[in-house]
């Protein structure tokens, strides 16, 4: 298959690899898992959003520039290639935007859309619970109503980055006694209301990328839901759409992950001379990437003529989740012992980055959904299997 891009097409690349060129900070910014960092890259968002290119899929007055999902993967391909700083306010601009673009009144996208955008206004996921991880239907976080506002009790946990961030968006159970998926709102939770209590969890790197959100007689206005009330499950499973799908994990970002690999196999020919499989593993993940950037472009495709996807974005985090989690293990068998060296480590040489990299890829099998369950959806909905 050979891809083609029209003249447009062409021109649009050239502008993001020229912006990306003159723009790029200099020095490598800070883990986003520290607050120095997170700082740092919020600061790298606001200039995106500065020359309009943190979100360039969102109609203009909205903070965008009015992209199509063809130009999008363009954008992602530059921005990968130039190695410019992963972006922080994922949970925000990649899962809440779309929902909001999709169930949102047009006073909630003017409120909150261009600040998401701008990163003026940096958001987390208040999805997991104690007892409800991959079974999100067990949810029973409360949001009682009370006038014109809800009373919330209960807490979220695993929480990314929340405790850096300035709001939080979840599931909470707004009809007393219900069961399951019924009875749930999705509300916006400003986390510096009186009665949030936010704690931190490590990663296993000991930085904070996670938390634990507790909520005791927090007031949120009825005007922060999302969807009808008691319809949250309904716009909840249309964000989880939004990260198991192509938003989340765009193609370029694997595809510079492979291509990282290739020249790590590149600079370790002891390694290769000792496994002779090591190539081929190599091989296979690039074949990889470049196979689901291909895939997502029929997909694009796909949603270009209409045609909508819905199950089949559990094919796709399934895909992308285990393909990350096998280069990040053909890295440390080509690393050996070096692989243990922090990003940090003055030895770090083309080791740097790598563990922190292998030990996100263990949790991809798990969050959006673990691929057990994505296993049981394709089979149930897409294949027709009994349960």
């Amino acid at each position: 298959m050979q891809l083609t891009y029209t003249p447009k097409q062409q021109a649009f690349r050239a502008e993001v690899r020229a912006w990306l060129a003159h723009n790029l900070p200099r020095e490598p910014l800070a883990s986003y898992d520290t607050r120095e960092g997170f700082e740092q890259h919020r600061a790298w968002e606001a200039k995106l959003f500065e020359s309009r290119w943190s979100m360039v899929m969102w109609p203009a007055d909205l903070g965008g520039r009015g992209c199509d999902l063809t130009e999008w993967l363009i954008f992602e391909e530059e921005y990968y290639g130039a190695g410019a700083p992963m972006r922080v306010n994922q949970n925000g601009q990649l899962l809440l935007g779309p929902t909001l673009m999709e169930f949102g009144t047009a006073e909630q996208k003017r409120r909150f859309l261009p600040r998401m955008a701008a990163s003026l206004d940096m958001w987390a996921q208040g999805w997991s619970e104690p007892n409800a991880g991959s079974d999100m239907a067990a949810i029973s976080s409360k949001a009682l109503l009370d006038g014109d506002h809800y009373v919330l009790n209960g807490q979220k946990t695993w929480s990314t980055r929340a405790i850096f961030a300035d709001w939080l968006f979840g599931l909470f159970r707004s009809e007393p006694g219900s069961t399951r998926h019924h009875g749930l709102s999705f509300l916006m939770v400003p986390l510096d209301a009186p009665g949030v209590t936010i704690r931190p969890i490590k990663a296993l790197n000991g930085k904070d990328a996670f938390a634990e959100v507790f909520f005791d007689d927090v007031r949120v206005p009825v005007a922060n839901r999302i969807g009808a009330e008691g319809q949250g499950w309904h716009v909840a499973m249309a964000t989880a759409g939004f990260e198991r799908g192509l938003l989340l994990r765009s193609p370029a970002r694997f595809q510079h992950t492979a291509r990282k690999l290739v020249e790590l196999f590149k600079a370790s020919p002891q390694a290769a001379e000792r496994d002779p499989a090591l190539g081929d593993a190599v091989l296979d993940c690039w074949m990889g990437a470049e196979a689901y950037a291909l895939s997502a472009y029929h997909t694009v495709g796909r949603l270009g003529r209409g045609e909508q996807i819905g199950a089949e974005s559990s094919i796709n985090k399934i895909i992308w989740s285990e393909l990350d989690l096998k280069m990040h293990e053909t890295a440390m068998r080509l690393l050996g012992a070096r692989a243990e060296l922090l990003t940090s480590a003055a030895a770090g040489g083309d080791a740097a980055g790598w563990l922190d990299g292998f030990l996100f890829a263990q949790s991809g099998p798990i969050y959006a959904g673990t691929n057990e369950i994505q296993r049981n959806i394709i089979a149930e909905r897409m294949l027709g299997l009994p349960k």
